[in-house]
């Protein structure tokens, strides 16, 4: 199940395309590292940089438009565990992680392990762009001449330097809490959710190891019954 492309986010994602274009253009045309060289594949470096932005956005549009995991029930009887009612997108996702406004989408237990795949994807070609920037720069006698002749690469180079800090920030951050079994919204509202309040701030009923965690995570299709986990793992424990 997909959103329509024209529907909510239409603008972040038109802006998303715009500034992910106009860098990389602005990048190819500057005499940098992946700048044609004088070999027998002249093109080859530009074109894998092209490639690899170009599966970054087709990534950032799958995880844009994909079904989060809707709950197709009436929650007003029984919403299932994990499970919160996005106020952004007026539906209830199942292990809802949070509302992305970059891709105008929630994060949950469908698109999780994607958004993760185009976070790293996209870190990947941030710090391709960062040294293609930086080995971009024209030397100069003075600040003003070097400041003209690279205002553009260095307006780019920072916007890209700022986006890479992010994205690492975000990264990290998602993967210690996969690593814990943990979702953002548990995290950030640990003692407001009935089923942590038995439970201290630093640990989960769901947490199984890292090991464990990372697999069920990385490795589990479908739908996942986690009042069974939680009445499994309370029990163990007892």
């Amino acid at each position: 199940m997909f959103h329509s492309v024209w529907g909510s986010g239409c603008g972040v994602r038109t802006a998303h395309s715009l500034l992910t274009g106009g860098l990389t253009l602005l990048l190819l045309r500057h005499r940098t590292d992946v700048s044609p060289q004088d070999d027998a594949w002249p093109h080859l470096q530009p074109l894998l940089f092209v490639t690899l932005v170009t599966c970054s956005t087709a990534l950032y549009y799958r995880v844009s438009l994909m079904d989060p995991g809707y709950v197709l029930t009436d929650c007003d009887e029984k919403q299932p565990m994990r499970a919160r009612h996005c106020k952004s997108c007026q539906r209830c996702v199942r292990r809802y992680d949070h509302h992305c406004p970059w891709i105008e989408n929630c994060v949950g237990e469908k698109n999780h392990r994607v958004f993760i795949l185009y976070l790293a994807l996209q870190l990947l070609a941030l710090l391709w762009a960062v040294r293609i920037a930086w080995s971009g720069f024209y030397a100069a006698v003075t600040w003003s001449e070097w400041l003209l002749a690279n205002i553009l690469l260095l307006v780019a180079f920072m916007v890209i330097g700022v986006c890479t800090v992010v994205v690492i920030l975000l990264l990290v951050s998602h993967l210690y809490l996969i690593s814990c079994n943990v979702t953002t919204w548990e995290f950030m509202s640990h003692h407001r959710i009935s089923y942590l309040k038995q439970c201290d701030s630093d640990t989960s009923p769901f947490d199984r190891g890292i090991i464990r965690n990372l697999w069920s995570f990385f490795c589990t299709c479908g739908n996942v019954v986690w009042e069974r986990v939680y009445i499994r793992d309370t029990f163990s424990t007892v």
